[in-house]
């Protein structure tokens, strides 16, 4: 029986190493904590003794049960251990045990998750036997009609007559069958083993799940992730699978589940990923492959020589910055060896990735064509468009939110060239296919001519293509309004997108994020052969610049190990100075305004990526104790959003950011409408008013002129948004997916402070997460348009009242510029900015 990995390591193992932050121990000196560990271990491997026999107290044990049981009595003491807690504490690489749960909820449970991993042996031993039996035991010539079968009845050709007997169809094996054969028993005895090794690793999941979490199999789809999580919680505080911290935080298991993957979001971040090339007489190509994802997650995080020498610790030679030159020679030659061993499997990688897509796409082509024409996110737009410490499936949710909006955004562009001859070709083999269904109908024997099968299947699928091509008549084109619905779902695209939607190169950008299928399917398959170039002259001379991001993005939580320090999601040493309000930046910056003008921008992410996912973590993760530095942000963001909504209300003026977002909001559908309706006719309550006169002290209480406001307010709604309801009911029309945080939403959200809404009022809480995030992460956008404007224009005046040739920067240095705050793919980290940022930052669970 398979046991999770246990390991008690000394106090000087853990010292060894410069990334592991250190803490005075309390209560007990490391002797007695080691001695503690030992016995612990004991009880746990060999309850029993080590002879299988009762073992007396020791001295300490028995202090306080001298007068009871002394040692001169002849009583017997017996020792029953706590199986039930033993069984889970200390678990040594709780990465792969965190990882190893989430899969097993994903998957619904160990029945699906054993038969799954069958099912994939089988599939590549069917694979295998069937291109053996194609090649050596058919008999083509009788299956294709040019040798009559030998059976008693010459017309009628059977099964037998076509296949070569068991004998005879081994002896036309030739060496090389019998090589490809040999190796892969030798690739499927390892598939055996390691299926065996997952099983037995679910075993223990499953063990836990029933044990400690008390969740059966047959009721694992009535829990969430989140509920799931809670008691995780709960049973670290029991049991102490983490022995170096007494509570686990929601943070700390997000972590755990999404260390590699946080650091694939900062690189792809600040474009140290090669997902743009140029490839000869083709030009510049975006792609990321599965197989290019693979590579780099071996050689950065899994490989032997990669940065990290096992799964939550990087290698201490990262922390000495001398080592910086050797490290990257180490990195660039483990590149470049990697690519080679591509390079040399490119062959069989591409026969079995095209023998793989073809039988897995053949059934569904035969059914539906049209498939292929279908969208879909590819990888690059998955990384890209991924925050920090977001599990698969709540990416997934949200993208698929945005489906629909990206699919009509990108079928609302068409080629009119490419119109006219697709309805011209449509017209051709619409008739050519009508004239042989005629004939074939007239006479059945027209069927049996040669290859019109063939001249049949290829008639249809120029159809198919020929109608992709062309445009709906009935379309209505608003690409604008559907860009921002899905900047409201994806939350990231670049500034310069806004108020481009329209154009081609906009058009082109989004297509690289969301892409045809058989685009998809093509790069996957071609892959092999592009990848080994890739990574030699795109990804190698990028050495020295992914060595200086581990050294200077690497922070160590206690409990938790190495992390992204992105990953921590602190906006106080990497946030954005122009994705977060300027009162709040100036409190939190306070202290830093003495550093290098250039360190801002290269510690912080563009697009406000640090921004973006505090907020969405702390709506699915309503109960994490977020640091106070985020609980600043949140405050300041909601609390300027309701001032400029007070404003909006009470005043002249009606245009801000917020009254923006709230009609770019209810423009995305009818539920989101009623939403923006409610807060936007809402009565102004008290806290309102005192939280608007708390932000603008110097305008006073509102005065009379709040009518005519209020008046002017809402002539603006009735030629934007439609009629309103109540804001109970609208909010209750858009519910959270059970996928995402947990079944009774966030308690504290924008929505709610807008609205002047009780999130406790009524039987059952408001589930209002999903729309909440729409709503921040466009208002987010809008205050970051409004900050880039405002300082643009500073420069343009300051540049105007200087006398003569003006040689004014473009931006001022202690702030990101524009391309860097929205996602330019032209900022790398510099080595200055590398080399004067600590290893270790401010450490926080």
């Amino acid at each position: 029986m398979s046991s999770p990995h246990i390991n008690y390591r000394s106090l000087a193992e853990e010292a060894a190493s410069p990334f592991l932050e250190h803490h005075p121990s309390t209560g007990q000196g490391p002797s007695k904590t080691q001695d503690a560990k030992a016995n612990a271990a004991a009880a746990h491997l060999d309850p029993l003794g080590e002879h299988g026999l009762e073992q007396p107290l020791d001295e300490h044990d028995t202090e306080h049960e001298g007068e009871d049981t002394p040692r001169n009595s002849g009583v017997m003491i017996h020792m029953v251990p706590e199986t039930g807690r033993a069984r889970w504490n200390h678990i040594e690489d709780l990465d792969s045990f965190f990882s190893r749960m989430y899969q097993y909820q994903q998957k619904h449970g160990f029945t699906v998750i054993v038969v799954d991993e069958m099912l994939q042996v089988l599939e590549f031993g069917f694979v295998v036997w069937l291109l053996a039996f194609v090649m050596h035991c058919v008999r083509f010539d009788v299956l294709f009609g040019d040798t009559p079968p030998g059976g008693p009845n010459p017309n009628k050709t059977t099964l037998s007559d076509v296949m070569y007997p068991t004998g005879e169809c081994l002896a036309n094996f030739t060496w090389v069958t019998y090589l490809v054969v040999f190796i892969a028993a030798i690739y499927l005895g390892i598939r055996l083993l390691k299926m065996v090794y997952h099983i037995t690793q679910y075993a223990d999941i499953r063990r836990f799940y029933n044990s400690a979490l008390h969740i059966e199999d047959s009721d694992l789809d009535n829990f969430t992730w989140h509920e799931v999580q809670q008691r995780i919680r709960r049973v670290q505080a029991e049991q102490h699978m983490c022995i170096d911290k007494e509570s686990l935080t929601e943070l700390d298991i997000y972590h755990r589940v999404l260390r590699f993957k946080n650091y694939l979001v900062a690189l792809m971040n600040k474009q140290l990923l090669p997902v743009r090339f140029h490839i000869p007489l083709y030009g510049e190509v975006v792609s990321l492959s599965r197989g290019m994802l693979f590579n780099i997650d071996f050689i950065l995080f899994r490989g032997p020589g990669s940065p990290f020498q096992n799964n939550w610790q990087l290698r201490d030679e990262f922390a000495v910055r001398s080592n910086q030159t050797e490290l990257a020679q180490r990195l660039s030659k483990l590149i470049l060896g990697v690519a080679l061993l591509n390079l040399v499997l490119a062959p069989v990688i591409f026969v079995w990735q095209l023998i793989y897509f073809s039988f897995s796409y053949a059934n569904i082509l035969r059914k539906e064509p049209g498939a292929l024409g279908l969208r879909t996110w590819s990888n690059y737009g998955r990384l890209y468009l991924r925050h920090f410490n977001e599990l698969d499936h709540e990416l997934d949710a949200r993208l698929n939110r945005a489906y629909d909006y990206a699919d009509r955004y990108l079928n609302s562009f068409f080629s009119p060239l490419a119109a006219v001859i697709a309805k011209n070709l449509l017209f051709i083999s619409g008739g050519l296919l009508l004239l042989i269904l005629a004939l074939g109908i007239y006479e059945e024997h027209v069927f049996q001519v040669e290859h019109l099968l063939v001249i049949l299947a290829g008639l249809g699928a120029i159809g198919v293509v020929c109608r992709t091509l062309i445009p709906d008549e009935n379309l209505v084109w608003c690409p604008e309004q559907l860009m921002t619905a899905i900047l409201a779902h994806v939350h990231y695209l670049p500034s310069e997108w806004r108020q481009q939607a329209h154009t081609t190169k906009v058009r082109q950008e989004f297509s690289n994020f969301f892409q045809f299928k058989a685009g998809y399917l093509l790069s996957e398959i071609f892959s092999p052969f592009v990848t080994p170039f890739v990574l030699i002259f795109v990804f190698r001379p990028k050495a020295i610049e992914l060595v200086r991001f581990f050294r200077t993005f690497t922070v160590s939580v206690r409990g938790v190990g190495n992390v992204c320090s992105f990953a921590q999601m602190d906006v106080r040493k990497h946030g954005n100075p122009d994705w977060q309000l300027t009162s709040e930046l100036e409190e939190m910056t306070r202290a830093t305004a003495q550093q290098p003008q250039q360190e801002p921008q290269q510690q912080s992410l563009a697009g406000g990526k640090t921004e973006m996912s505090l907020l969405r973590f702390t709506l699915n993760n309503p109960e994490w104790q977020m640091p106070k530095e985020a609980k600043q942000f949140l405050r300041g963001v909601r609390e300027h959003a309701v001032g400029e909504l007070v404003q909006a209300k009470t005043s002249m003026v009606q245009e801000n950011p917020l009254t923006n977002s709230l009609i770019s909001f209810g423009t995305m559908g009818a539920d989101y409408c009623s939403i923006a309706n409610s807060v936007l006719t809402a009565q102004v309550t008290p806290h309102q008013l005192e939280i608007s006169q708390s932000l603008r002290p110097g305008l006073g209480p509102v005065s009379g002129g709040f009518p005519v406001a209020a008046s002017d307010f809402r002539q603006m709604l009735q030629q934007n948004l439609s009629a309103s309801v109540g804001p109970l009911d609208s909010m209750r029309r858009l519910r959270l997916s059970r996928a995402e945080g947990r079944l009774e939403g966030p308690t504290d959200t924008l929505l709610y402070g807008l609205c002047g809404v009780d999130p406790r009022v009524g039987s059952t809480p408001l589930n209002v997460g999903v729309a909440d995030m729409c709503l921040s992460a466009l208002y987010l956008h809008e205050l970051n348009q409004q900050k880039r404007q405002a300082r643009q224009s500073r420069i343009d005046e300051a540049e105007d009242e200087r006398p003569g040739p003006s040689h004014w920067p473009p931006r001022p240095p202690a702030a990101p510029s524009a391309a860097a705050g929205s996602g330019s793919r032209h900022t790398v980290i510099t080595s200055k900015a590398a080399e004067s940022t600590p290893l270790l930052g401010s450490i926080r669970s």
